[in-house]
This record gives structure tokens, sequence and C-alpha cells, in this order.
């Protein structure tokens, strides 16, 4: 079968590997995630750590992670669980209920809710979907770190209950998101469907040499001010990570004049990693 999640469309043949998430299988004709309630990571973070800027500043969240991802970015930040399976990392088991449970009993400590994040949540969206509708009818709410590269036809049930996205908007080329095993129309309109109901921040990692031009997050922040100019921007720093070691840090002055360059379209921009 072809697993419809995301623009891979891995076939998955029954019995055999899974897709290049390394998070689903094919099981009885249908793509099923082998890391549901499977929990790598456990974390209540300050809401600004997602990064989200706007959404419930000074509050905490927490934070929840996985193992997995559907893209392969060289200079990943959490290589030990997003290249690797759930079937190859420790974890616990953390049902729905049970994280909805630890999530209320953090409120008296500023808790708003759960995030999911540090891996790439929506490998396993159907966990998120079942904690995010439990969440709901206990007045929390759902924040979502992803990289967007989904089919939103998959996964309608995640957009009416997810109340705040960080979305990675890596660069505005199809090149650069082709080496990094991802799909820039697909995120686009992942991007779009997210922000018709839902909190949205975006989040560019500037890599020298790679997607740090004038040029490029010129035409990034044209077209996110098509879809709202509120939507916040995070432009941030890289630092070198997993095989991007002996690649440079980003100049701090190449982060300062990209915002001043993304100013021209969007109201709120903003330096990180700095």
């Amino acid at each position: 079968m072809t697993c419809p999640v995301c623009p891979h469309h891995c076939r998955l043949v029954e019995g055999g590997p899974l897709g290049r998430c390394r998070a689903r299988r094919n099981v009885g004709g249908k793509s099923v995630p082998v890391g549901f309630g499977r929990v790598t990571s456990l974390a209540l973070d300050p809401i600004e750590k997602k990064p989200l800027a706007y959404f419930h500043p000074g509050s905490m969240v927490l934070s929840v992670g996985g193992a997995g991802c559907n893209m392969d970015c060289f200079f990943c930040q959490n290589d030990s669980i997003s290249c690797l399976s759930p079937e190859d990392v420790p974890t616990r088991e953390l049902p729905p209920q049970e994280l909805v449970e630890m999530a209320e009993e953090l409120v008296p400590r500023g808790n708003i809710g759960a995030a999911f994040t540090y891996n790439e949540p929506l490998v396993c969206f159907e966990y998120v979907v079942e904690c995010a509708a439990l969440l709901k009818q206990k007045g929390l709410k759902s924040v979502v770190v992803t990289n967007g590269n989904f089919c939103t036809e998959a996964m309608p049930g995640l957009f009416p209950l997810v109340d705040a996205y960080n979305i990675d908007l890596k660069g505005f080329t199809q090149g650069w998101y082709k080496r990094l095993g991802g799909d820039l129309p697909t995120v686009q309109r992942f991007i779009m469907a997210a922000a018709q109901g839902a909190h949205v921040e975006l989040t560019t990692l500037v890599v020298p040499g790679e997607n740090d031009t004038p040029g490029e997050m010129d035409a990034l922040a044209r077209w996110v001010a098509s879809v709202d100019p509120d939507i916040p921007l995070h432009i941030n720093r890289f630092f070198p990570r997993r095989n991007a070691r002996e690649q440079s840090v980003t100049p701090v002055n190449t982060l300062y004049a990209l915002q001043k360059v993304a100013q021209h379209h969007l109201n709120r921009v903003l330096v990180g990693n700095v």
C-alpha cells in the first residue's frame, strides 16, 4: 500500500520495513504508527522554547516527544531520536489519558497543556489527535512543533483540535527542501491549513551558504505575508550539529540583516539563538 501521510508516499509491504519516517508500517493494508503512546522525552518547558513568542507568553507547557521524522536534515539537532525508530530507542508508555492527567496535575505550576515536539510528532499524528481531543475537553491547550511536511488531507482531524503550531519553514527553494528530504509546496499548504484555525508561528534556521541570501528571505517573507502578515517569523542562528559539524555558525549580523528584509513584509520578525 502507499502511505498517504506525507509527500514521500512510501510503498509499504505488509510485514516489510518501515517507511522513510522510521515510524510507520503496513498493518492489515493500512499505514499504522509504531510509536503510538511511546515517549522518549518529557519536560515542563517555557512556551517560549517551542518557540512561541505570542501564544500565552510566560506560561509553561508539558512537552512530549517520540521518535522518527519524515525529513533527513544533515544538521538535525535531535538526531538521537528523530533519526531512529521508536523500536530502536528507549521509550516509556504514555497513553493519551495518562498524558492529559499529567498535564492537569501541572496546571498549578503554570502549565497550559501539552506540546508535541522534540522529534517530528506528526509521524504519529493519531496520538496527537487523540491527546488533543482529550486536552480540549479539559480546557487545556495543544501545541504542535512540526516541519509541516505532511499531506493535510491525510489528517483532517488534526486542524480543528490544535491550538498553536510552530512550523519550520526551512527555506524557500525546492532544491533546499529536496536536499533535506522535504517538499516546499506541501509545507506551504500545511501552513495555510494550520493558519485558518490556529495560532501559527514559523521558524527558519539560517544555515551559512545554504539559505542565507536576502533574495530568498524576501521571497519567503513575501509569501508568508500573503497568508497573514501578522504570522511571527523566528529567524534562528545555526550551530553545527549531526553531519554539519564543520559548518560555520551563522554570523549574528547576517541574522539581523535578514530580519530587516523580512520586516518589509511581516509585522513580527524575531531573531533567535543569539
